[in-house]
């Protein structure tokens, strides 16, 4: 093996980690929202954690981007530490199909449809069909097919670079006199966790391994070793993701660890137990890049189905190796979610929801402060507000760096609407609290509204509460139909408003009202004006996410023209329902 062959064993590896990178972001965008709707039924119980933990894996292509997913979900508050025991071991065994697949590489026959399996015949077509998606589609998703598909051949072909790079050591008494010397199973688990952690992918140094096994020299009792070394030096990419979290995110990385280490140390002891005793004959034979793969399943199932039952002993393991620390406030939404953009993009939704819902509760509870003043309510009232801009602030930050990850379609509107709204939410929390100070002028200086002036501002109430309501239910399940109700509800209390005020004035001009009370009930209205206008922004916003080409300005001057008979419907509709008499 010379100096060249180096640089093309080296070379196959980059176009490996490359193609895997690839592939795996293309394959986390397709995923999308059913990936992050997957989590979330992982806490259910072990069994459903286990199949989520596989099924994620394989759509990632990657165990370690898992557990830093894991590391970030549980840092951010999203889920309890102790569920993700079985969603690890699910990871463990879902990054096997990894190693299947490049088993491939080893297929040898003269049959024409079995040569179609080997890498090297179909790769090729898979590249021509994926540059095919990327030029030629429309749409996103379809080109992210291609990207998968071409991410798929470009492993493929590095696998193929390694495997001839290192096919001259067939013949290198060196490399035979080498082999003699990891027969030590201590040197084979130490060489895959050194390797592995290096270039921190258990996927590359299986290919490595599988590379290798294609000369020929390697027999099981060499490989074994170093495949159990490999799963623990996956391990590290989320030792290093724990440093500076929270002790329950570190504790997710330390169930990984242990599982790996457990595993390994039971399995080592049996193997060689049995092997003393019965003189495995297939200790010494030669084993290849299939061989290789079972030997990783064989691990990881019999593993978990030691461990799985005995998941939340693990958890107890990890509370007492780390202990509790005084926690600080929880990260809002962790940074490390980047490793998984449409996660990290659903629950910035989730958060954003959560603020809809604060808005509407203070804008519902200052209406009623409005009329019978308590202390306790302004109070909670004026905690959400600050609440709410905490929300503001942060999410528009997280978005924003967020935005700089590779995102599908759907996640880039989703995130869109996110951004666009939660400004509008948090002028909403904004106005609850001049409603607030309103009820605290009307307390300190005895004012009382006239009778006729309390029926508007009730009729007025009654429509802002719906308008509201609504608003963060199209919001919150993005639902068109409701949404596109808004705008003809905003329109009535925009008429409501102005009535009100041509007859406050009047009463002024009549003395019915004080200007006292004039500048309290003025205020008011424009509170609940100006809340309207945030609704319909709010639900010009769920739209949009859901347009290929959407242009809000147009939208809104078409269903406001005097053609449109859906927006006539609803105007009138709501025009009757809220009557000032």
């Amino acid at each position: 093996m010379t100096i060249f062959s180096l640089f093309t064993l080296l070379g196959g590896l980059a176009f490996f980690i490359y193609g895997m990178s690839q592939m795996s972001v293309s394959l986390e965008k397709i995923a999308g929202e059913r990936m992050e709707e997957m989590i979330h039924r992982m806490t259910k119980n072990k069994l459903a954690g286990l199949l989520m933990g596989c099924v994620i894996t394989i759509a990632l292509q990657s165990s370690s981007a898992v557990t830093v997913m894991l590391v970030g979900l549980v840092n951010s508050g999203l889920m309890n530490f102790a569920n993700t025991a079985s969603v690890i071991m699910g990871s463990n065994i879902g990054t096997t199909i990894t190693a299947w697949i490049m088993s491939l590489i080893g297929i040898s026959s003269d049959n024409p449809f079995i040569r179609m399996m080997k890498p090297e015949s179909f790769s090729p077509l898979l590249a021509f069909a994926g540059i095919g998606l990327i030029m030629l589609s429309k749409t996103q998703k379809k080109k992210d097919v291609g990207n998968t598909l071409v991410g798929f051949a470009i492993l493929m072909y590095g696998m193929m670079l390694m495997s001839g790079s290192v096919a001259p050591l067939a013949d290198s008494p060196a490399f035979a006199s080498l082999l003699t010397a990891f027969q030590n199973p201590v040197l084979g688990i130490l060489t895959g966790f050194i390797v592995t952690a290096v270039i921190q992918s258990s996927a590359a140094s299986m290919g490595m391994l599988q590379a290798v096994s294609l000369s020929g020299g390697v027999t099981y009792g060499v490989a074994i070793p170093i495949i159990m070394g490999q799963n623990i030096g996956t391990c590290v990419t989320a030792m290093l993701s724990s440093i500076g979290v929270g002790s329950n995110a570190k504790r997710v990385s330390v169930i990984h660890l242990s599982f790996n280490l457990i595993g390994t140390a039971v399995f080592m002891l049996l193997f060689y137990a049995l092997h003393f005793v019965l003189d495995f004959a297939f200790v010494g034979q030669i084993i290849d890049p299939a061989g290789i793969a079972l030997c990783h399943s064989v691990f990881n199932i019999a593993t978990t189905a030691m461990l799985l039952p005995c998941a939340d002993r693990l958890a107890a393991l990890a509370k007492a190796v780390i202990k509790s620390e005084p926690e600080g406030e929880a990260a809002f939404l962790d940074e490390r979610l980047f490793e998984t953009p449409s996660v990290a993009v659903t629950e910035c939704n989730k958060m954003s929801i959560a603020m809809a819902n604060m808005a509407m509760t203070a804008v519902e509870q200052a209406i009623a402060n409005l009329h019978q003043p308590s202390a306790e309510t302004s109070e909670a009232i004026s905690k959400a507000e600050k609440k709410i801009d905490i929300y503001e602030d942060r999410l528009g930050s997280y978005l924003v760096r967020l935005s700089r990850s590779p995102l599908s379609v759907g996640d880039n509107r989703k995130a869109a609407k996110i951004l666009h709204s939660i400004g509008n939410f948090e002028r909403i929390g904004d106005h609850a609290i001049n409603l607030v100070y309103a009820a605290k002028e009307i307390t300190k200086k005895d004012i009382e509204l006239s009778e006729e002036a309390a029926h508007e501002l009730g009729v007025l109430e009654s429509a802002v509460s719906e308008i509201l309501r609504n608003t963060v239910a199209a919001y919150e399940t993005t639902d068109n139909d409701l949404a596109r109700k808004i705008e003809p509800l905003e329109q009535v209390i925009d008429l409501l408003t102005d009535t009100i005020r041509l007859r406050h004035i009047e009463r002024l001009q009549t003395g019915a009202c004080t200007i006292e009370r004039g500048i309290v009930f003025t205020n008011v209205l424009s509170d609940y004006e100006r809340i309207s206008d945030h609704c319909s922004n709010i639900a010009v916003a769920v739209l949009q996410a859901d347009a290929d080409v959407f242009d809000p300005h147009a939208y809104l001057r078409q269903i406001k023209a005097a053609d449109n008979p859906d927006f006539r419907e609803m105007f009138t509709a709501y025009k009757e329902k809220y009557p000032l008499a």
